[in-house]
């Protein structure tokens, strides 16, 4: 009997030392899951000059004229030329023509830069260019010398612009007061030049 426990004995103590290492070996501590890092995003810019365009204008138009005691072909001979500006506009810089043609459709003046857009024997229409970082108020003018008779003439300026730009009715109404003031003396001026006078000193 005795004998026979000893044979038990060392048979347990052999089985505990043949059990797989791995058996003993204790887990791993779990991992904490790692948060990853925020993303950041940039907005996206607005596209370059996307500001120069108007949403919804408003154009509106100014006429002004003035008689001439001369022919319309004499008058535009006169006053006519693209660059004639300088003359009756009495610009401090007068007027030079900066790309194309003078007097044809693609001139480039030094006012403002203006394009020579239109023309026929006796008139031309010329646009302002669009400018960076400014709403486009599609600026036209048109000049043209209208026969009356054989003898005499008129001079008919048209302007044609967007004022959906300007804050309120009272300032579209001052904006369209000073530009008749100005263009109005500038087709007097033309009267008096086409009619053989000359221009007082500004």
């Amino acid at each position: 009997m005795r004998h026979l426990f000893t044979i038990l004995t060392s048979a347990l103590l052999l089985g505990a030392s043949t059990l797989p290492t791995h058996a003993q070996t204790p887990a791993p501590p779990a991992q904490t899951p790692t948060t990853p890092p925020a993303q950041t995003t940039t907005a996206t810019p607005p596209p370059a000059n996307a500001n120069i365009v108007v949403e919804k204008p408003t154009y509106v138009s100014i006429v002004m004229e003035v008689n001439v005691d001369k022919p319309a072909a004499d008058v535009w001979k006169r006053v006519g030329g693209y660059c004639a500006i300088g003359e009756w506009f009495q610009m401090a810089n007068g007027c030079k023509i900066l790309a194309g043609t003078d007097n044809e459709v693609g001139a480039v003046r030094s006012i403002a830069n203006e394009v020579l857009v239109g023309k026929t024997e006796l008139s031309y229409t010329y646009t302002q260019p669009v400018r960076p970082d400014r709403p486009y108020t599609l600026y036209h003018g048109t000049l043209e010398a209208r026969p009356v008779t054989a003898t005499t003439s008129k001079l008919i300026y048209t302007l044609m612009y967007d004022n959906s730009t300007l804050p309120d009715d009272a300032a579209r109404e001052k904006d369209k007061a000073s530009r008749t003031a100005t263009f109005t003396r500038a087709l007097n001026n033309m009267k008096t030049l086409a009619e053989g006078g000359t221009l007082p000193p500004r």
